[in-house]
């Protein structure tokens, strides 16, 4: 419903500046460069590298790496697309069988792609931004443990009480066996 009217304007949009329309029916074999905007409606069986936007129709078939700038594709595609700087859209009608790399991607219910998509433009991956948080969470706890103490950690607690104990507040087996002789002692 709201789907259909924005792909029908994004495609009226796109088709007032297309430079190149290659045809339904049209087979293209060999490479397709082009410096405008371009429009596929036949079969191209080659690399298509445009320097704008590429549109793949419904009855279109590219077999052959797709290099441009943004890419709608409501036909299929079978090989890799690189859109780095731009957006990869594959419409329901529409099929990837490959990698694709952009800086945005939309895909639709229905659509199919199979293959890997890599993210452009991104300076660090979300895991990474999560590692960062994590570790600036626990310090943080770390530092507020301390200050709600009252300045002195567990083990000078213990110093001023003769015994030693661990991080755990358990006794150490050195002192454990001194208090139990102490205890012999005075049992004697």
């Amino acid at each position: 419903m709201f789907g259909s009217k924005k792909n029908e304007s994004v495609l009226d949009t796109a088709l007032e500046q297309v430079g190149t329309i290659i045809g339904p029916g049209a087979v293209l074999e060999g490479p397709l460069t082009t410096k405008d905007s371009t429009r596929i409606d036949g079969t191209v069986k080659g690399n298509v590298t445009v320097s704008g936007a590429l549109i793949v129709g419904q009855a279109a078939k590219i077999v052959g790496t797709v290099s441009c700038m943004n890419a709608y594709i409501a036909g299929e595609v079978e090989g890799n697309v690189s859109a780095p700087q731009g957006k990869v859209e594959i419409s329901d009608s529409g099929k990837v069988i490959g990698d694709v790399s952009c800086k945005g991607i939309i895909i639709d219910e229905n659509a199919v792609f199979h293959g890997q998509c890599n993210m452009t433009g991104v300076d660090k991956s979300s895991a990474a931004i999560a590692k960062e948080r994590a570790v600036a969470d626990k310090s943080a706890d770390e530092s507020g443990k301390v200050a709600e103490g009252d300045g002195t950690t567990e083990p000078d607690k213990a110093d001023s009480d003769n015994k030693a104990t661990d991080s755990s507040g358990a006794e150490s087996k050195d002192t454990k066996e001194d208090s139990e002789n102490k205890n012999e002692d005075n049992k004697k």
